[in-house]
């Protein structure tokens, strides 16, 4: 395993890091509560040390779950997220819940997360899904009154739930926030490429944090023609379109694989971890054996230019596929009326 420093913060992360969504709720399958706790400690001894939590997963499970690891392991770097009212909405399906990001119950759900957890501080604090008009003078200050009072060190913004949200990234990163994590992948550039940017641009330090680098199962081919997604899992949100054309694009990349060498779901975090800007991936593990492969990914060959190069080329191109993936880029959020994605070239003006 690699590490590197999330943003200016001293804070050193693993270059794969541990979704711990899947601990949490049943969205990608039963997991009962030894099972869970042993694959975290599994990924530890692996030497995924950064662990990404929400309050919201399974209306706070996530975060006991987490918090009964931590207590025997101080080697942990322990991010989570607060935004969602779960205290007052249950969970219906998959659906997003109401938010709350008063100054007064920002704080409360920190209370509530830090307990669960069981601890009184935590590295790295995100503001879950904000959208840029939410993020107010009043926010931030009671952000900055918490992190005085050392109830975490660095802060960021995770976005979501679905793909896009370039206003709220880029406010993220006018205003230093140390992070930013979102849906970035080799099948989904766009919006990656385009924090990428702005990171440049602008000369900030906050570091990018990619989720869903394997497409929903794509990548990591764990998503096949015979696939039958089970009622309730959250990969099955993607249109039939986007798989079947998906096998196609993947085909287009095995020139990334190298026997015993690198795997494509290797590979396609190779792809994120390219970038400078990015300080860790966040893969959704399922299993041991996932954990086997995405934590050794940091020792396996890097992208050459070569093969960057050529993925470009391909992306450029669709890779090849002239068929509709049933994901338009208009269908990309938004919290101002699209502006944001006309301003980056992702979608047309109106006539």
């Amino acid at each position: 395993m690699q590490y590197r420093e999330l943003a200016d913060s001293g804070i050193d992360v693993s270059e794969v890091g541990f979704g711990a969504w899947t601990v949490g709720t049943d969205w990608w399958g039963d997991r009962d509560e030894s099972d869970a706790i042993e694959m975290m400690e599994y990924a530890l001894e692996q030497g995924i040390t950064y662990f990404d939590t929400g309050d919201v997963y399974g209306h706070g499970r996530s975060e006991e779950l987490v918090g009964k690891v931590l207590a025997e392991h101080d080697d942990m770097v322990v991010a989570t997220k607060v935004g969602y009212d779960f205290y007052d909405n249950p969970q219906a399906g998959h659906g997003e819940l109401p938010k709350n990001l008063s100054p007064a119950y920002i704080r409360d759900a920190v209370e509530g997360s830090l307990e669960r957890l069981g601890t009184d501080h935590v590295e790295y604090l995100q503001l879950h899904n904000a959208n840029v008009e939410e993020i107010t003078p009043d926010v931030l200050e009671v952000l900055d009154e918490l992190r005085e009072e050392d109830r975490f060190d660095a802060l960021g913004l995770a976005l979501g739930p679905s793909i896009g949200w370039l206003a709220e990234g880029d406010f993220a990163i006018e205003q230093e926030f140390d992070g930013v994590q979102y849906v970035g992948n080799l099948l989904e550039q766009d919006i990656h490429q385009h924090f990428v940017d702005s990171v440049r641009e602008s000369g900030a330090s906050t570091s990018l944090i990619p989720r869903v680098p394997h497409s929903s199962g794509l990548l990591n081919e764990q998503v096949t023609p015979e696939t039958e997604l089970e009622a309730g899992d959250h990969r099955g949100f993607r249109p039939d379109e986007w798989y079947e054309t998906g096998w196609e694009k993947v085909d287009a990349l095995r020139f990334l694989e190298r026997d015993g060498e690198r795997t494509m779901g290797q590979a396609a975090i190779q792809w994120l971890l390219s970038f400078d800007e990015v300080a860790s991936v966040t893969p959704t593990f399922r299993s041991k054996a996932d954990v086997d492969e995405w934590a050794r990914t940091p020792d396996t060959p890097r992208l050459s230019d070569e093969e960057r190069e050529r993925i470009a080329e391909l992306y450029a191109d669709n890779f090849g596929v002239d068929r509709f993936d049933g994901m338009s880029k208009e269908d990309y959020r938004t919290s101002v009326d699209g502006d944001d994605l006309r301003d980056a070239g992702l979608v047309g003006t109106a006539d």
